[in-house]
């Protein structure tokens, strides 16, 4: 189960567990159905409409990209040795460190594995993400792009909580030294 999977990082935790074999289920409001289901979702759950503790499903994983709902709702849904992955707190630092000690704390007294997602790119992980994607297995959903300018603009809609997929900030149509000293390159 994919808690937040019409965002920025849901949009790719669903082609990834697709991409992996895995069967996802997305939670996500009404208005992104579609987008989740075209990016492989086998199960929707709309939060609007339905709380996904209600549906008696049980998981092996969960992965949190909102950090919206209590550590103990997740375990609920939890298979009894599956595994919760939290990559958010919620909209401030300070909700993020407690729930990283909740994470830490809980996952001493349990069979479930509890993690917060901390990224330490490696090269094997990259090259296995680059495969996926030249592959066509995946791709980015990109819902906007801003100007260098509008960088403010980007950062209040994506902290809304309501972006669906990437948002972009464009910088090669901005003058900048280094554009002049190094000339513009296609990638």
């Amino acid at each position: 189960m994919i808690n937040g999977a019409s965002g920025g990082v849901g949009s790719w935790a669903i082609q990834l567990a697709k991409a992996l074999g895995a069967e996802v289920t997305a939670v996500r409001s009404g208005r992104n159905a579609e987008m989740v289901r075209a990016l492989g979702a086998d199960a929707v759950i709309d939060y609007t409409k339905e709380d996904f503790m209600s549906g008696g499903g049980r998981f092996d994983l969960v992965f949190d990209t909102v950090g919206n709902r209590a550590l103990s709702d997740f375990r609920k849904v939890l298979c009894p040795t599956g595994t919760y992955v939290s990559c958010s707190g919620g909209k401030s630092t300070l909700r993020w460190l407690f729930r990283l000690a909740a994470v830490s704390l809980t996952s001493l007294f349990t069979r479930q594995r509890l993690k917060m997602l901390i990224v330490s790119p490696n090269r094997a992980d990259l090259l296995s993400l680059k495969e996926i994607v030249e592959a066509g297995r995946a791709k980015p959903v990109i819902e906007r792009r801003y100007a260098l300018s509008e960088v403010s603009d980007a950062l209040r809609h994506v902290g809304g909580g309501h972006a669906r997929g990437q948002v972009v900030i464009r910088i090669a149509d901005q003058p900048s030294s280094l554009t002049q000293s190094f000339g513009s390159r296609s990638c």
